[in-house]
């Protein structure tokens, strides 16, 4: 029963950043990338500093989970300069490309973040490798248009995927070493003030323009950035390791589902055959090794 709670979570954690895209998407039809990603991770910061005190309680208030731990600092200013150029360059990313699209491709850091690890010193499995070849393949029907090369918005998406799996590494340094809540509070405010600025130079949004998108923001802000990481965090606590990560990796079909109901955003046969082949090297490359 526990394990069905928690699958529960995960699922539910899965539809909330998947349809983020949604609102991503929405969100800049009022505001620019600058002024969604600033509003964004502050809002996002705000809601975990509320659901902190029982985030403590549900954990059992660790001793390591204070403000002053010498690693969090460092941390939080780390990672959160690596989320807030992420994040933006996938915001630039999704005005270019439908939300399904950006959902699978920004799903493959599932695939790069072993990769990457190779300059680390760290083995690589053989499945990973297979993954990487089939992720490519499902990029290329996915992303190429009649000219044989990748929109714009794609390729920005792709960066940004590339980017978003540098952040999953530089937070596996830093995440053993201090609280984690306390670590992604810190980032979302560093990744706000990142933003901070050239909102302000280059967007200069005035108050009309953030009201129109105040839906959008809210839900990538609260939902997105604090309920479903406190419900990732409630989930992952009694699920099985292997199906927590799969269920998970259901974020890109969410996006792509939410995408074409709400925004009638639909992919094309040649898409959706891109689509299936990304999801599979996705699952594969989160398949425990064979003992």
């Amino acid at each position: 029963m526990k394990k069905m709670k928690s699958n529960l979570m995960l699922l539910l954690t899965a539809l909330i950043w998947g349809s983020a895209f949604v609102a991503q998407s929405v969100g800049m039809d009022a505001v620019g990338p600058w002024t969604f990603g600033c509003l964004r991770n502050f809002i996002g910061g705000t809601t975990l500093l509320i659901l902190m005190p029982v985030l403590d309680r549900l954990r059992g208030n660790p001793a390591e989970a204070d403000w002053h731990n010498s690693h969090l600092l460092a941390g939080g200013l780390a990672c959160g300069l690596v989320l807030g150029i992420a994040g933006t360059t996938q915001q630039f990313g999704i005005l270019y490309t439908t939300v399904g699209k950006a959902g699978f491709i920004t799903s493959l850091y599932v695939v790069l973040v072993p990769l990457l690890s190779l300059f680390l010193g760290r083995k690589v499995r053989g499945i990973v490798w297979l993954s990487a070849v089939i992720a490519v393949a499902g990029l290329y029907f996915l992303s190429m248009s009649e000219s044989a090369l990748p929109g714009r918005g794609d390729l920005l998406v792709l960066a940004s995927a590339f980017l978003f799996s540098v952040h999953i590494m530089v937070i596996d340094h830093f995440s053993p070493l201090t609280d984690g809540v306390r670590l992604s509070c810190l980032q979302f405010f560093t990744a706000g003030l990142f933003c901070l600025g050239p909102m302000l130079v280059l967007e200069r949004p005035v108050w009309a323009q953030i009201a129109a998108g105040a839906g959008a923001i809210l839900y990538a802000g609260v939902l997105s950035s604090g309920a479903a990481y406190t419900l990732q965090i409630l989930g992952q606590k009694d699920a099985d390791p292997t199906a927590a990560s799969l269920i998970l990796s259901l974020e890109a079909v969410f996006a792509a589902l939410t995408g074409f109901l709400i925004l009638h955003q639909s992919l094309s046969l040649r898409e959706l055959g891109g689509c299936v082949l990304m999801f599979t090297a996705i699952i594969l490359a989160q398949l425990p090794e064979r003992k």
